[in-house]
Protein backbone atom coordinates (compact mmCIF):
# COMPACT_ATOMS: atom_id res chain seq x y z
CA UNK A 1 0.00 0.00 0.00
CA UNK A 2 2.90 2.33 0.78
CA UNK A 3 4.23 1.86 -2.74
CA UNK A 4 0.82 2.72 -4.13
CA UNK A 5 0.87 6.04 -2.28
CA UNK A 6 4.36 6.81 -3.56
CA UNK A 7 3.24 6.20 -7.15
CA UNK A 8 0.11 8.29 -6.72
CA UNK A 9 1.81 11.24 -5.07
CA UNK A 10 4.46 11.18 -7.80
CA UNK A 11 1.85 11.16 -10.54
CA UNK A 12 0.55 14.30 -12.17
CA UNK A 13 3.15 16.67 -10.74
CA UNK A 14 3.32 19.59 -13.16
CA UNK A 15 6.71 20.34 -14.56
CA UNK A 16 8.35 23.58 -13.61
CA UNK A 17 6.10 24.24 -10.62
CA UNK A 18 3.14 25.64 -12.55
CA UNK A 19 -0.21 23.92 -12.69
CA UNK A 20 -1.00 25.19 -16.17
CA UNK A 21 0.39 27.76 -18.50
CA UNK A 22 1.94 25.39 -21.00
CA UNK A 23 3.25 22.72 -18.68
CA UNK A 24 1.45 19.45 -18.15
CA UNK A 25 1.17 16.92 -15.37
CA UNK A 26 3.66 14.13 -15.86
CA UNK A 27 2.59 10.62 -16.68
CA UNK A 28 2.63 8.16 -13.77
CA UNK A 29 1.99 4.53 -13.01
CA UNK A 30 -1.63 5.06 -11.95
CA UNK A 31 -3.56 5.79 -15.13
CA UNK A 32 -6.04 8.62 -15.33
CA UNK A 33 -9.67 7.92 -15.99
CA UNK A 34 -9.88 9.52 -19.43
CA UNK A 35 -13.56 9.33 -20.39
CA UNK A 36 -14.28 7.82 -23.76
CA UNK A 37 -17.12 9.27 -25.81
CA UNK A 38 -18.00 6.70 -28.43
CA UNK A 39 -19.56 8.14 -31.60
CA UNK A 40 -21.91 5.83 -33.49
CA UNK A 41 -23.41 6.91 -36.78
CA UNK A 42 -23.59 6.41 -40.51
CA UNK A 43 -21.05 7.93 -42.86
CA UNK A 44 -21.97 11.58 -43.37
CA UNK A 45 -23.96 11.85 -40.14
CA UNK A 46 -21.68 14.63 -38.94
CA UNK A 47 -19.52 12.90 -36.32
CA UNK A 48 -16.35 14.83 -37.12
CA UNK A 49 -18.31 18.08 -37.38
CA UNK A 50 -19.77 17.38 -33.96
CA UNK A 51 -16.29 16.94 -32.48
CA UNK A 52 -15.25 20.19 -34.13
CA UNK A 53 -18.18 22.03 -32.50
CA UNK A 54 -17.45 20.53 -29.07
CA UNK A 55 -13.71 21.22 -29.13
CA UNK A 56 -13.59 24.46 -31.14
CA UNK A 57 -10.86 23.04 -33.37
CA UNK A 58 -10.63 23.62 -37.11
CA UNK A 59 -10.65 20.93 -39.80
CA UNK A 60 -6.85 20.81 -40.07
CA UNK A 61 -6.32 20.43 -36.32
CA UNK A 62 -9.02 17.80 -36.18
CA UNK A 63 -7.64 15.85 -39.12
CA UNK A 64 -4.13 15.83 -37.69
CA UNK A 65 -5.37 14.67 -34.29
CA UNK A 66 -6.98 11.38 -35.33
CA UNK A 67 -5.07 8.13 -34.77
CA UNK A 68 -6.04 4.52 -35.37
CA UNK A 69 -7.60 2.72 -32.43
CA UNK A 70 -8.95 -0.58 -33.79
CA UNK A 71 -9.44 -2.06 -37.25
CA UNK A 72 -12.79 -0.29 -37.53
CA UNK A 73 -12.31 2.88 -35.49
CA UNK A 74 -10.06 5.84 -34.85
CA UNK A 75 -9.57 7.93 -31.73
CA UNK A 76 -9.18 11.63 -31.07
CA UNK A 77 -7.75 12.85 -27.76
CA UNK A 78 -8.61 16.34 -26.52
CA UNK A 79 -6.61 18.35 -25.66
CA UNK A 80 -3.81 16.63 -27.48
CA UNK A 81 -1.04 17.52 -25.03
CA UNK A 82 -2.96 16.59 -21.86
CA UNK A 83 -6.05 14.57 -22.83
CA UNK A 84 -9.16 15.01 -20.71
CA UNK A 85 -11.53 13.23 -23.07
CA UNK A 86 -11.18 10.70 -25.87
CA UNK A 87 -13.54 10.45 -28.83
CA UNK A 88 -13.84 7.04 -30.45
CA UNK A 89 -15.15 7.35 -34.01
CA UNK A 90 -16.27 4.03 -35.46
CA UNK A 91 -16.05 3.30 -39.17
CA UNK A 92 -17.98 0.92 -41.33
CA UNK A 93 -21.45 1.16 -39.75
CA UNK A 94 -22.85 1.11 -43.26
CA UNK A 95 -21.01 -2.10 -44.08
CA UNK A 96 -22.57 -5.53 -43.70
CA UNK A 97 -21.29 -7.63 -40.84
CA UNK A 98 -20.00 -4.81 -38.64
CA UNK A 99 -19.24 -6.21 -35.18
CA UNK A 100 -18.82 -3.54 -32.47
CA UNK A 101 -17.30 -5.94 -29.93
CA UNK A 102 -13.71 -4.94 -30.73
CA UNK A 103 -14.55 -1.25 -30.36
CA UNK A 104 -16.36 -1.90 -27.10
CA UNK A 105 -13.35 -3.80 -25.79
CA UNK A 106 -11.24 -0.71 -26.51
CA UNK A 107 -13.49 1.25 -24.16
CA UNK A 108 -13.67 -1.41 -21.46
CA UNK A 109 -12.56 -0.35 -17.99
CA UNK A 110 -13.14 3.36 -18.51
CA UNK A 111 -15.95 5.72 -17.65
CA UNK A 112 -17.59 6.14 -21.03
CA UNK A 113 -20.73 6.93 -22.98
CA UNK A 114 -22.14 6.61 -26.47
CA UNK A 115 -23.24 9.50 -28.64
CA UNK A 116 -25.47 8.22 -31.42
CA UNK A 117 -25.29 10.69 -34.32
CA UNK A 118 -28.22 10.58 -36.74
CA UNK A 119 -29.19 13.04 -39.46
CA UNK A 120 -32.80 14.12 -39.37
CA UNK A 121 -33.12 13.80 -43.16
CA UNK A 122 -31.76 10.24 -43.17
CA UNK A 123 -34.37 7.69 -42.03
CA UNK A 124 -32.10 4.70 -42.76
CA UNK A 125 -30.63 4.00 -39.32
CA UNK A 126 -31.00 0.23 -39.07
CA UNK A 127 -27.31 -0.69 -38.86
CA UNK A 128 -26.66 2.01 -36.26
CA UNK A 129 -29.57 0.81 -34.15
CA UNK A 130 -28.35 -2.79 -34.36
CA UNK A 131 -24.84 -1.74 -33.32
CA UNK A 132 -26.30 0.08 -30.33
CA UNK A 133 -28.44 -2.93 -29.47
CA UNK A 134 -25.37 -5.19 -29.51
CA UNK A 135 -23.48 -2.82 -27.21
CA UNK A 136 -26.37 -2.54 -24.76
CA UNK A 137 -26.67 -6.31 -24.47
CA UNK A 138 -23.13 -6.39 -23.13
CA UNK A 139 -23.17 -3.12 -21.18
CA UNK A 140 -26.81 -2.30 -20.32
CA UNK A 141 -25.80 0.52 -17.95
CA UNK A 142 -23.76 2.44 -20.52
CA UNK A 143 -24.87 6.06 -20.86
CA UNK A 144 -26.33 6.99 -24.24
CA UNK A 145 -27.03 10.39 -25.79
CA UNK A 146 -28.80 10.76 -29.13
CA UNK A 147 -27.74 13.78 -31.20
CA UNK A 148 -29.96 14.62 -34.18
CA UNK A 149 -27.86 16.51 -36.73
CA UNK A 150 -29.11 18.44 -39.73
CA UNK A 151 -31.60 20.57 -37.82
CA UNK A 152 -31.11 23.15 -40.57
CA UNK A 153 -31.84 20.64 -43.35
CA UNK A 154 -35.52 20.11 -42.49
CA UNK A 155 -37.29 23.43 -42.95
CA UNK A 156 -40.79 22.32 -41.94
CA UNK A 157 -41.17 22.29 -38.15
CA UNK A 158 -43.75 19.51 -38.24
CA UNK A 159 -41.60 17.29 -40.45
CA UNK A 160 -38.61 17.93 -38.18
CA UNK A 161 -40.54 16.89 -35.09
CA UNK A 162 -41.86 13.74 -36.76
CA UNK A 163 -38.36 12.77 -37.90
CA UNK A 164 -36.98 13.41 -34.43
CA UNK A 165 -39.70 11.34 -32.77
CA UNK A 166 -39.30 8.42 -35.17
CA UNK A 167 -35.51 8.33 -34.79
CA UNK A 168 -35.70 8.68 -31.02
CA UNK A 169 -38.20 5.82 -30.83
CA UNK A 170 -35.96 3.53 -32.90
CA UNK A 171 -32.91 4.12 -30.71
CA UNK A 172 -34.94 3.99 -27.51
CA UNK A 173 -36.05 0.49 -28.51
CA UNK A 174 -32.47 -0.47 -29.38
CA UNK A 175 -31.18 0.80 -26.01
CA UNK A 176 -34.05 -0.80 -24.12
CA UNK A 177 -34.72 2.38 -22.11
CA UNK A 178 -35.35 6.10 -22.39
CA UNK A 179 -32.37 8.07 -23.69
CA UNK A 180 -31.92 11.87 -23.84
CA UNK A 181 -31.79 13.51 -27.25
CA UNK A 182 -30.86 16.93 -28.61
CA UNK A 183 -31.01 18.58 -32.02
CA UNK A 184 -28.13 20.55 -33.52
CA UNK A 185 -27.50 22.14 -36.88
CA UNK A 186 -24.10 21.63 -38.47
CA UNK A 187 -23.99 24.21 -41.27
CA UNK A 188 -21.14 24.03 -43.78
CA UNK A 189 -20.28 27.63 -43.00
CA UNK A 190 -20.68 29.32 -39.67
CA UNK A 191 -21.52 27.77 -36.32
CA UNK A 192 -24.65 26.15 -34.86
CA UNK A 193 -26.99 28.30 -32.80
CA UNK A 194 -25.74 29.09 -29.31
CA UNK A 195 -28.82 27.58 -27.67
CA UNK A 196 -28.21 24.31 -29.55
CA UNK A 197 -24.58 24.19 -28.41
CA UNK A 198 -25.60 24.94 -24.81
CA UNK A 199 -28.23 22.18 -24.88
CA UNK A 200 -25.67 19.73 -26.26
CA UNK A 201 -23.09 20.61 -23.62
CA UNK A 202 -25.65 20.36 -20.80
CA UNK A 203 -26.78 16.95 -22.04
CA UNK A 204 -23.18 15.74 -22.22
CA UNK A 205 -22.44 16.93 -18.67
CA UNK A 206 -25.48 15.01 -17.43
CA UNK A 207 -24.60 11.92 -19.46
CA UNK A 208 -20.86 11.86 -18.75
CA UNK A 209 -19.65 14.57 -16.35
CA UNK A 210 -15.94 13.83 -16.92
CA UNK A 211 -16.19 14.58 -20.64
CA UNK A 212 -18.86 17.26 -20.40
CA UNK A 213 -16.90 19.42 -17.99
CA UNK A 214 -13.74 19.05 -20.06
CA UNK A 215 -15.59 20.35 -23.12
CA UNK A 216 -17.63 23.11 -21.51
CA UNK A 217 -16.05 26.44 -20.65
CA UNK A 218 -17.26 28.21 -17.53
CA UNK A 219 -18.21 31.87 -17.56
CA UNK A 220 -15.61 34.22 -16.09
CA UNK A 221 -17.53 37.04 -14.43
CA UNK A 222 -15.02 38.33 -11.87
CA UNK A 223 -11.37 38.17 -10.90
CA UNK A 224 -11.78 34.90 -9.01
CA UNK A 225 -13.50 33.05 -11.84
CA UNK A 226 -10.93 34.39 -14.32
CA UNK A 227 -8.17 33.07 -12.05
CA UNK A 228 -9.89 29.69 -11.87
CA UNK A 229 -9.84 29.40 -15.65
CA UNK A 230 -6.06 29.19 -15.44
CA UNK A 231 -6.15 26.12 -13.17
CA UNK A 232 -9.38 24.48 -14.32
CA UNK A 233 -7.57 21.97 -16.49
CA UNK A 234 -5.42 20.97 -13.52
CA UNK A 235 -8.53 20.38 -11.40
CA UNK A 236 -10.02 18.25 -14.18
CA UNK A 237 -6.77 16.31 -14.48
CA UNK A 238 -6.66 15.39 -10.80
CA UNK A 239 -10.39 14.66 -10.79
CA UNK A 240 -9.84 12.11 -13.55
CA UNK A 241 -6.82 10.72 -11.72
CA UNK A 242 -8.85 10.24 -8.53
CA UNK A 243 -11.73 8.69 -10.46
CA UNK A 244 -9.38 6.25 -12.18
CA UNK A 245 -7.95 5.07 -8.87
CA UNK A 246 -11.41 4.84 -7.33
CA UNK A 247 -12.48 2.21 -9.83
CA UNK A 248 -10.03 -0.18 -8.13
CA UNK A 249 -11.42 -2.18 -5.22
CA UNK A 250 -10.24 -0.83 -1.82
CA UNK A 251 -7.34 1.17 -3.28
CA UNK A 252 -9.62 4.07 -4.21
CA UNK A 253 -10.68 4.61 -0.61
CA UNK A 254 -7.12 5.68 0.22
CA UNK A 255 -5.62 6.81 -3.07
CA UNK A 256 -8.31 9.34 -4.00
CA UNK A 257 -7.71 11.19 -0.72
CA UNK A 258 -3.99 11.35 -1.44
CA UNK A 259 -4.63 12.63 -4.95
CA UNK A 260 -7.02 15.29 -3.65
CA UNK A 261 -4.41 16.54 -1.18
CA UNK A 262 -1.80 16.61 -3.95
CA UNK A 263 -4.23 18.67 -6.06
CA UNK A 264 -4.65 21.09 -3.16
CA UNK A 265 -0.87 21.54 -2.90
CA UNK A 266 -0.54 22.15 -6.65
CA UNK A 267 -3.28 24.77 -6.52
CA UNK A 268 -1.52 26.40 -3.59
CA UNK A 269 1.66 26.64 -5.68
CA UNK A 270 -0.29 28.39 -8.42
CA UNK A 271 -1.93 30.90 -6.09
CA UNK A 272 1.24 31.49 -4.10
CA UNK A 273 -0.27 30.11 -0.89
CA UNK A 274 1.76 27.28 0.70
CA UNK A 275 -0.54 24.41 1.63
CA UNK A 276 0.24 22.99 5.05
CA UNK A 277 -1.63 20.40 7.09
CA UNK A 278 -3.02 23.22 9.24
CA UNK A 279 -4.27 25.11 6.18
CA UNK A 280 -5.84 21.94 4.75
CA UNK A 281 -7.62 21.34 8.06
CA UNK A 282 -8.95 24.89 8.06
CA UNK A 283 -10.24 24.45 4.51
CA UNK A 284 -12.00 21.19 5.38
CA UNK A 285 -13.47 22.74 8.54
CA UNK A 286 -15.05 25.50 6.45
CA UNK A 287 -16.80 22.88 4.35
CA UNK A 288 -18.54 21.77 7.55
CA UNK A 289 -19.50 18.47 9.10
CA UNK A 290 -22.69 18.31 7.04
CA UNK A 291 -20.91 18.22 3.69
CA UNK A 292 -17.99 16.21 5.06
CA UNK A 293 -20.23 13.62 6.69
CA UNK A 294 -22.39 13.11 3.62
CA UNK A 295 -19.29 12.89 1.46
CA UNK A 296 -17.64 10.31 3.73
CA UNK A 297 -20.81 8.25 3.90
CA UNK A 298 -21.24 8.29 0.14
CA UNK A 299 -17.62 7.26 -0.38
CA UNK A 300 -17.96 4.38 2.07
CA UNK A 301 -21.17 3.19 0.38
CA UNK A 302 -19.64 3.25 -3.09
CA UNK A 303 -16.41 1.61 -1.98
CA UNK A 304 -18.37 -1.11 -0.18
CA UNK A 305 -20.47 -1.81 -3.25
CA UNK A 306 -17.33 -2.77 -5.18
CA UNK A 307 -16.94 -5.87 -3.02
CA UNK A 308 -20.31 -7.27 -4.16
CA UNK A 309 -19.58 -10.05 -6.70
CA UNK A 310 -20.40 -9.12 -10.31
CA UNK A 311 -22.17 -5.90 -9.27
CA UNK A 312 -19.08 -4.55 -7.57
CA UNK A 313 -16.83 -5.11 -10.56
CA UNK A 314 -19.13 -3.24 -12.93
CA UNK A 315 -21.88 -0.97 -11.63
CA UNK A 316 -20.31 -0.47 -8.20
CA UNK A 317 -16.94 0.50 -9.64
CA UNK A 318 -18.49 2.88 -12.16
CA UNK A 319 -20.63 4.50 -9.44
CA UNK A 320 -17.60 5.03 -7.22
CA UNK A 321 -15.55 6.43 -10.11
CA UNK A 322 -18.30 8.83 -11.23
CA UNK A 323 -18.95 10.09 -7.73
CA UNK A 324 -15.26 10.59 -6.98
CA UNK A 325 -14.74 12.55 -10.19
CA UNK A 326 -17.59 14.94 -9.39
CA UNK A 327 -16.63 15.28 -5.72
CA UNK A 328 -12.95 15.88 -6.51
CA UNK A 329 -13.88 18.50 -9.11
CA UNK A 330 -16.12 20.25 -6.56
CA UNK A 331 -13.35 20.06 -3.98
CA UNK A 332 -10.83 21.53 -6.43
CA UNK A 333 -13.19 24.30 -7.50
CA UNK A 334 -13.82 25.24 -3.86
CA UNK A 335 -10.12 25.03 -2.99
CA UNK A 336 -9.32 27.40 -5.86
CA UNK A 337 -11.78 29.94 -4.46
CA UNK A 338 -10.41 29.45 -0.95
CA UNK A 339 -6.79 29.94 -2.06
CA UNK A 340 -7.64 32.92 -4.27
CA UNK A 341 -9.39 34.59 -1.35
CA UNK A 342 -6.30 34.11 0.82
CA UNK A 343 -3.99 35.32 -1.96
CA UNK A 344 -5.75 38.71 -2.12
CA UNK A 345 -5.57 39.17 1.64
CA UNK A 346 -9.17 38.32 2.49
CA UNK A 347 -10.68 35.73 4.82
CA UNK A 348 -12.69 32.85 3.30
CA UNK A 349 -16.16 32.43 4.78
CA UNK A 350 -17.87 29.17 5.65
CA UNK A 351 -21.03 30.11 3.72
CA UNK A 352 -19.06 30.99 0.58
CA UNK A 353 -17.05 27.77 0.67
CA UNK A 354 -20.11 25.58 1.21
CA UNK A 355 -22.10 27.31 -1.51
CA UNK A 356 -19.18 27.01 -3.95
CA UNK A 357 -18.86 23.29 -3.21
CA UNK A 358 -22.59 22.61 -3.64
CA UNK A 359 -22.75 24.59 -6.89
CA UNK A 360 -19.66 22.85 -8.30
CA UNK A 361 -20.98 19.41 -7.34
CA UNK A 362 -24.31 20.19 -8.99
CA UNK A 363 -22.54 21.60 -12.04
CA UNK A 364 -20.48 18.43 -12.31
CA UNK A 365 -23.71 16.63 -13.14
CA UNK A 366 -23.50 14.17 -10.26
CA UNK A 367 -26.51 11.88 -10.26
CA UNK A 368 -26.97 8.66 -8.35
CA UNK A 369 -28.18 5.62 -10.21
Amino acid sequence: MKNIFHRILGTGAPKGGSTDGGSRPAEGHVSRDIPIVWLLGRTGAGKSSLIRVLTGLDDIELGNGYTSCTRTSRKFDYPGDQPLVRFLDTRGLGEAGYDPSEDLAACEGHSHAIIVVARLDDPVQGEVAEALRAVMRRRPKMEVLLVHTGGDLVSDAGALQRARSATARRFREAAGREIPDVVISLPRTGAPREDEIAALQDALVETLPNAGLALREEAATDAESRAFREVRRTVLFYSGLAAGSDAIVLVGLFSSTGIQFTMLKKLGDHYGVPVTIALARNFVSLLGLGIGGRFAGAVALRQGSKFIPAYGQTVGAVAASTFTFAATYALGRTAARYLHTLSVGETPSRDDMQETFRAALKGAGRHDR
